[in-house]
């Protein structure tokens, strides 16, 4: 592997092992989100919920910019027809998942994803894609809760990006970043039962 691949995989990694989501609470509003929240998730769900909005906002601002900007990075400096891209893709996502030094307490990589997928524009389908999965199941065939909506959606997504024929090493990192958000929900999972109702409720 070229040393540049190497390079920008492991800055997307560490810059996804910071827990924004986590960090900003705690350090602003005194606030644990992984000790204060039912499923100890440090996203950024909790992060509005139990420190208001403004920190919340702030929070998934910098949660898509870790994922964001190592790939935007990359892109402009790496060959995007390289298998090893894919890995480049997926980095971030798989620093939040399982963040270097505490391995088995990341999150579960949603709002990072979407950062990762910013990053490859002009190349707007996969982003277009997960917002709009994303979209469909919370608003029309609303799927409860939030963990089997996530898992069905990613699902979809990677199977909609093999769809769309897109290079071999983005369809890769696509189905990378799927699987990794699959994996913590499933590590996550507490034992509800999924529901589906046609729109969401006012």
């Amino acid at each position: 592997m070229d040393w540049k691949y190497l390079f920008f995989i492991l800055l997307g990694y560490f810059s996804g092992s910071v827990l924004y989501a986590r960090m900003l609470p705690r350090f602003l509003k005194g606030v644990d989100v992984t000790r204060q929240s039912g499923d100890g998730n440090p996203g950024t769900a909790n992060a509005v919920r139990l420190a208001g909005w403004p920190v919340g906002l702030l929070s998934l601002g910098l949660e898509l910019a870790k994922g964001a900007a190592p790939v935007f990075f990359a892109a402009r400096n790496l060959d995007l027809s390289q298998t090893a891209f894919a890995l480049v893709l997926a980095a971030p996502a798989l620093g939040h998942a399982f963040p270097f030094g505490r391995f088995t307490k990341g999150g579960k990589a949603i709002a990072v994803s979407f950062g990762c997928l910013l990053g490859l524009l002009p190349l707007w389908q996969p982003l277009a894609l997960l917002a709009g999965l994303y979209i469909f199941f919370s608003v029309v065939l609303v799927v409860s809760p939030h963990l089997f909506r996530s898992v069905l959606v990613f699902g979809l997504f990677a199977a909609g990006c093999i769809l769309f024929k897109l290079t071999f090493p983005i369809t890769l990192g696509c189905c990378l970043l799927s699987a990794l958000v699959i994996l913590r929900h499933v590590l996550k999972y507490q034992g509800e039962k999924p529901a589906v109702r046609l729109f969401k409720k006012a």
